[in-house]
């Protein structure tokens, strides 16, 4: 009796980092423990691969239902919208404000601080309108039957991203910062848990896409760490969100590169 009790608890609280992630991760309106995730946001980072999958999912039965009545190019965008909608814009966010900070050839503290602002400039507008033009054409590229399929794996390898960045950057985004709230010692056993639920997801549900997909984002993932660490000392939310929607945008051209 008492070891299940244990099971339960045990199995409850993976559930609630679980709820906890979904929350931060998409605009779905879960309430359930909500005011407990202050305990579970450096927990949950195993589990945003698992959000990654539920997005695809939803992504992948909308564009498999308006591919009956829909052209691909169309039901690409329609899916881009979709996904951008379903996680509030939280990456294309932080993407835009990376671009004003990165690519403004300011110092460093200049540049986190152009970042901090709630504006978006002219290079995180071309950012923005480059990344979703090109994973637009990455997308529109596909055949009917590959489409949903790639659109099932690049929200799991996106959040996939997060991981890798979190654990190979220190934190430099201030203690105000919202990535702050997923750092900690221990980031890196939780890294190669998430990995390996990221693995098992991919080998599972989409084996004839992981391995282009997981090569686009290794590469582009492991180049912009590298690149926020000589330009800014580390990451911060703003480019962890970056960092997602470039690994998506390189595994949705992996990906169509290889189905040619």
């Amino acid at each position: 009796m008492l070891n299940h009790t244990r099971e339960e608890t045990r199995l409850n609280c993976h559930v609630k980092r679980f709820c906890t992630a979904l929350r931060f991760l998409t605009l779905l309106p879960i309430s359930w423990h909500a005011e407990e995730d202050h305990r579970h946001f450096r927990t949950s980072l195993p589990y945003f691969p698992l959000v990654g999958l539920a997005l695809g999912l939803a992504a992948f039965l909308l564009s498999t239902f308006l591919l009956l009545i829909l052209p691909v190019p169309v039901v690409a965008v329609l899916a881009l919208v979709f996904l951008v909608g379903a996680s509030g814009g939280l990456h294309l966010d932080g993407l835009a404000d990376s671009a004003d900070g990165l690519l403004s050839a300011r110092p460093r503290i200049e540049a986190l601080q152009i970042m901090k602002d709630s504006r978006v400039g002219a290079m995180g507008l071309i950012a923005v309108v480059t990344i979703l033009l090109t994973k637009f054409a990455a997308l529109a590229s596909l055949s009917a039957d590959r489409l949903p399929m790639v659109l099932q794996i690049i929200p799991v390898v996106g959040r996939g991203a997060l991981l890798l960045l979190m654990t190979r950057l220190d934190y430099v985004g201030g203690e105000d910062g919202v990535g702050q709230l997923f750092y900690e010692q221990s980031a890196k056993k939780l890294f190669l848990f998430g990995w390996l639920l990221l693995a098992v997801i991919g080998a599972f549900f989409f084996p004839r896409v992981v391995l282009p997909a997981l090569v686009g984002m290794l590469l582009i993932a492991i180049f912009f760490a590298k690149w926020c660490r000589r330009r800014l000392g580390g990451a911060t939310g703003d480019t962890l969100g970056a960092g997602c929607e470039l690994a998506e945008t390189a595994a949705a051209i992996c990906c169509s590169v290889t189905f040619l």
